[in-house]
């Protein structure tokens, strides 16, 4: 089984390590922070023949060590700029059962003596020849005798040279000494690990006018590997009957539709060369099973009448499952006829939830961990399929059905603030969230599958309240987004907005350290007096607002919470907003519908500026009816000072500014 895997300067995985599932292994976070590197790594290291790779592959943190290196060797240190040089390295750690008495292909990769040990670390390297380092170093050619070293004439040649001076070696490397390792050859890592792929383009576009039969190709390989000698027996006998009935429909062609084909070719003789005998020309029509099945031979849906639906006439969403269900019958019947199986067998699916309604993507990843049981069943594999899952996904519905132990987040990180991403982190929510009490884990869990929440794809988060400020946020955003610069504008960026309540609030603040998500949350002051009755404001002796008290881990009042400066709201990425009065030493509500009362006192002539006629106006209306009022009907209005604070420091962090982005609101 493979447990964990440790990639250097692959792309965005510059320097990262990912543990592996037993079972399944769910990779979720933003777009463009590595996740289709992970897969597009393995895809190579289990292809045929060996890795390649070029310059675009290397992370762009390497440029600079390239430079150097070749800095160093212009000044003659050549040893040194060698050692400079970076490289692709790839470390896999396999886990195996020490009782078990035949290890299979896995033999020739333990190279320990430790009894006690039942780890296998297979590194890949992707480096400089040793004996091509002074080659690899000459100065590129240019028309100056002595030319200042050129930046980029040296990367243009760099993207030529590399393939000829660099190469991947693979060798076994003992877990608790590194400098014991044994030489493998690569077709023996191929027999280790199977891996497949099931990519997030599967040709599966939605045209009509002409037939696009991607799921009848797949049976030609379930034919191929079907005939292998090692395949199941019910399998071969299969593909026997195949042949068989193609031989029968071959001697009818060669007996009747032959013989009079050939009556269409005119005999040679007829044109009158002199000394050209007729050859007696002959038609012969030969059919081959894998041509059949390749081309002739497509998917159709169950019709009427004997008229049969063409593949495409199905909807994107079925055939989609259903391509993604054969090509997992085909990995899994390609790992069953190997004459010895893999130690480990991978397979990454790439966003299944392309075309699924959000019901069907709930239950595919739940049915996936059901698949090996039920492809086990009607195979001749002694003990049980082991397959591990891993899937990449953007779909809060796949994400709240799976636990925190099987996500791995992807972070992308850029060492220059707004710039595009340069390198990933993978965080493990497993290990990264023990610091949180179980109980509030179990809690967080819940709240984001009941919310189909998306925090963990969003590039920012805004936590609320209640109704009113679900309902008015989109519109709150926009009236600011007008304020702002296009490239400052939060309605262009993914922001999740999820209503939590003044009493859970706190309970996110350890999820959202983990995700390292820029979030604003925005609460309410609920002030009450010492007997915890409900009052203004400027009466108020204590806050009712858990939140704010676990912020502040010490019980102030209203009046000396007002007076918080904006660093004492601020931890790290998330910064707390509750009401402050709108001019100074003015009203200041202790709600949401106070404070916007209190802000706009020009559309609400009955209220005076005063807090309590603040909260006497706002009782008596309801919230959903008053948020929907001024959202929808009433837009003319102004921003409480306390969002739009909050907002502000929101929109003027570095994230990248998306296009077509849209705010995502969470019930």
């Amino acid at each position: 089984m493979l447990t964990k895997v440790s990639i250097r300067n692959f792309r965005l995985l510059r320097n990262v390590e990912m543990l592996f599932d037993e079972q399944s292994t769910l990779i979720i976070g933003r777009n463009n922070s590595g996740k289709t590197s992970l897969a597009e790594l393995f895809r190579r290291l289990v292809e045929d023949g060996i890795p390649a790779f070029t310059l675009q592959d290397f992370s762009l943190d390497t440029h600079e060590e390239f430079w150097n290196a070749y800095l160093l060797s212009t000044q003659g240190q050549l040893d040194k700029a060698r050692d400079t040089l970076p490289s692709i390295k790839v470390t896999l750690t396999l886990s195996y059962d020490q009782e078990t008495l035949d290890l299979g292909h896995l033999a020739d990769f333990i190279v320990d003596l430790n009894p006690e040990c039942s780890e296998v670390q297979i590194e890949i390297t992707y480096a400089l020849i040793p004996e091509k380092a002074k080659p690899f170093f000459e100065t590129p050619a240019t028309t100056h005798e002595q030319p200042p070293p050129d930046k980029a004439l040296f990367f243009r040649t760099l993207k030529e040279r590399l393939p000829h001076h660099f190469r991947c070696t693979l060798a076994s490397v003992d877990p608790n000494d590194a400098t014991n390792r044994k030489h493998i050859e690569w077709s023996k890592l191929r027999l280790l690990v199977q891996g497949n792929f099931i990519s997030a383009q599967r040709g599966l576009d939605d045209i009509t006018h002409k037939e696009n039969d991607t799921l009848g190709k797949i049976l030609n390989s379930l034919f191929n590997t079907a005939e292998s000698e090692s395949a199941h027996q019910d399998d071969r006998k299969t593909t026997h009957d195949l042949r068989a009935a193609v031989s029968d429909i071959q001697a009818k062609l060669d007996t009747g539709f032959n013989e009079k084909l050939k009556n269409l070719l005119p005999a040679i003789n007829m044109f009158g060369y002199p000394g050209l005998a007729d050859p007696n020309i002959l038609t012969e029509t030969l059919l081959d099973v894998g041509l059949l099945l390749r081309n002739n031979t497509k998917i159709r849906y169950s019709g009427n009448n004997g008229v049969h639906l063409p593949e495409s006439y199905n909807g994107l969403g079925t055939r989609n499952l259903i391509y993604i269900l054969l090509k997992l019958l085909e990995a899994f019947k390609t790992f069953e006829a190997k004459p010895t199986t893999p130690s480990a067998h991978v397979i990454f699916i790439e966003e299944p939830e392309a075309h699924l309604h959000p019901q069907m993507q709930e239950v595919f990843i739940k049915q996936l961990a059901l698949l090996s049981e039920m492809f086990t069943k009607k195979s001749n594999l002694t003990g049980k399929w082991p397959v591990q899952f891993v899937v990449s996904t953007h779909s809060s519905h796949i994400t709240n059905k799976v636990s925190f132990e099987a996500m791995r987040y992807f972070l992308p990180a850029s060492g220059i603030p707004g710039a595009p991403a340069t390198t990933t982190k993978i965080k493990d929510l497993k290990k990264g969230l023990k610091e949180i009490p179980t109980k509030d884990q179990e809690f967080l869990h819940q709240y984001l599958t009941l919310t189909r929440c998306d925090l963990l794809f969003a590039d920012k988060a805004v936590l609320i309240e209640g109704t009113a400020e679900r309902l008015m946020m989109p519109r709150i955003i926009e009236k600011l987004d007008a304020q702002l610069a296009a490239s400052q504008g939060l309605g262009r960026q993914y922001v999740s907005i999820v209503e939590v309540g003044g009493a859970y609030a706190h309970k996110f603040l350890g999820l959202l350290d983990f995700l390292e998500l820029k979030t604003l949350i925005i609460t309410d002051l609920d002030s009450v007096s010492a007997s915890r009755s409900i009052c203004p404001v400027s009466q108020g002796t204590l806050t009712s607002n858990a939140c704010i008290n676990h912020w502040f881990d010490k019980s102030y009042s209203p009046a000396e919470l007002i007076l918080k400066t904006a660093e004492e709201k601020t931890k790290g990425l998330v910064r707390l907003a509750y009401q402050v009065p709108e001019q100074p030493s003015g009203p200041c509500g202790r709600s949401f519908e106070d404070a916007f009362i209190l802000a706009n006192l020009a559309i609400f002539p009955g209220c005076q500026n005063d807090e309590s006629h603040a909260m006497d106006e706002a009782r008596q209306k309801k919230k959903s009816t008053f948020a929907l009022t001024y959202a929808i009907h009433e837009t003319n209005w102004h921003i409480p000072r306390y969002i739009a604070e909050g907002l502000n420091w929101l929109a003027a962090s570095s994230t990248p500014v998306h296009p077509s982005a849209k705010i995502q609101v969470a019930a």
